[in-house]
């Protein structure tokens, strides 16, 4: 539904930016097409996008503008001066790495081809102005109306994320426990999963970050936002650690039973933390930390081997619980209240 709401108000902006656009080439009477298609391309998921690429688009435009004008004059409107028009504009922004503005540049190129019959310079400068009314209005237009909040949409994706990380703990530390690791299409699945979630809420940062810039957030909402962003890190480490749980090879565990019940609890309960907030105590949290870390310590006769052999040769049960303590300690950042 945030999606919707953030594709609408996008789609409302740039109807507004080429109505605008429109009738001020018509006051003019410069023609619109030009300037609308350039107001079309300029609206950007943030204001600093919109301006950088604008820079971007400006000068490409004018390369292609300038092309049309020269094979116009050299070969009128034929075959030959589009498709001249349309490739030494591509080659030129490719050259200059106006890579942004190529397609935009290319189309206004061979489009003029058609419209421009007497007096090719006016022609010329007449783009450069229609390009840039585009570009101005675009860009004032996703400044000033319906700026883009991706703050609560980061949230939702953040909660989504740790769900799905809490499956994917209990699902990878369980088939690994019950010595069913050799199956491990599901747990891939569920680990790229979660890393597309995790670039997805990471672009969204990236926006809300350059939003920020024109549009501060404030008070509670930049304490959220801050926050978010740090859980994003731990979410992403612990499915680092997933991930190394998902693609090596374990040997059948032998731990003594109590162990092992100590050790499946501690997953449940984290599993259960990640799927729902409200279920983690901190107090709770520790103790089960330590008891692992009491396991894993006092196996000193795994250790001693480990020692003895290289490293890729530990013991499957101390890889194991690393990776779990690893992640333990992860969540309790995860958790942390900011100060």
């Amino acid at each position: 539904m945030k999606y919707f709401k953030l594709a609408g108000s996008r789609v409302v902006k740039t109807g507004i930016a080429i109505f605008i656009t429109a009738w001020i080439c018509v006051l003019l009477e410069w023609p619109p097409v030009f300037a609308v298609i350039t107001a079309i391309v300029t609206i950007e998921p943030t204001v600093s996008d919109s301006i950088k690429k604008g820079i971007v688009r400006f000068p490409a435009s004018a390369i292609g503008s300038a092309y049309a004008v020269l094979f116009i004059s050299l070969f009128g409107d034929s075959p030959l001066t589009y498709a001249l028009a349309a490739v030494f504009t591509i080659a030129t922004c490719f050259r200059l790495k106006l890579h942004a503005g190529l397609l935009v540049a290319t189309l206004t190129s061979v489009a003029m081809v058609e419209v421009i019959h007497t007096n090719v310079l006016m022609s010329f400068f007449i783009r450069l102005g229609t390009t840039t009314t585009g570009l101005v209005v675009s860009t004032a237009v996703n400044m000033f109306m319906l700026p883009p909040d991706y703050t609560h949409e980061i949230t939702k994706k953040l909660e989504t994320i740790a769900y799905r990380t809490g499956i994917a703990v209990e699902t990878v530390f369980h088939d690994i426990l019950d010595d069913q690791h050799q199956i491990i299409v599901v747990e891939q699945e569920l680990t790229d999963q979660l890393d597309k979630m995790i670039r997805q809420t990471e672009q969204l940062i990236r926006f809300q970050s350059e939003e920020s810039k024109y549009h501060p957030l404030i008070g509670s909402e930049r304490t959220q936002f801050e926050q978010g962003q740090k859980r994003l890190v731990q979410l992403r480490l612990i499915n680092y650690h997933i991930e190394n749980l998902v693609y090596t090879s374990f040997d059948t565990t032998e731990w003594p039973k109590e162990e092992r019940t100590v050790i499946v609890n501690a997953v449940t309960e984290m599993a259960q933390t990640l799927k729902h907030p409200n279920a983690y105590d901190h107090q709770k949290h520790r103790e089960q930390f330590e008891r692992l870390t009491e396991i894993f310590w006092d196996d000193t006769e795994a250790i001693t081997t480990a020692k003895k052999q290289h490293p890729a040769n530990l013991p499957s049960e101390l890889k194991i619980l690393y990776e779990l303590i690893s992640i333990y300690n992860l969540v309790e950042r995860y958790y942390k209240k900011p100060q």
